[in-house]
């Protein structure tokens, strides 16, 4: 899987940069694991599942993951 081409594809597909599609994404991923809001055990739980290097997976890792899911891996 080319990251490159599916940051190019959904950034043609919503008139913005692939860049800014992957800060979006990371945004995003901060948001869930800082806010306060998905403090609980539960969403904790999950958010451990995902593999990453970091505290937090990168946009790469958390696709990854989520592809991997999808396909039932």
């Amino acid at each position: 899987m080319n990251m490159e081409k599916i940051y190019k594809k959904i950034a043609e597909d919503n008139g913005v940069s692939a860049g800014e599609v992957r800060q979006a994404i990371q945004e995003a991923i901060e948001e869930a694991y800082t806010n306060s809001l998905n403090a609980s055990e539960a969403a904790r739980a999950y958010q451990r599942r995902i593999p990453c290097k970091g505290e937090m997976p990168t946009p790469e890792e958390l696709i990854f993951y989520l592809s991997d899911e999808i396909a039932g891996k």
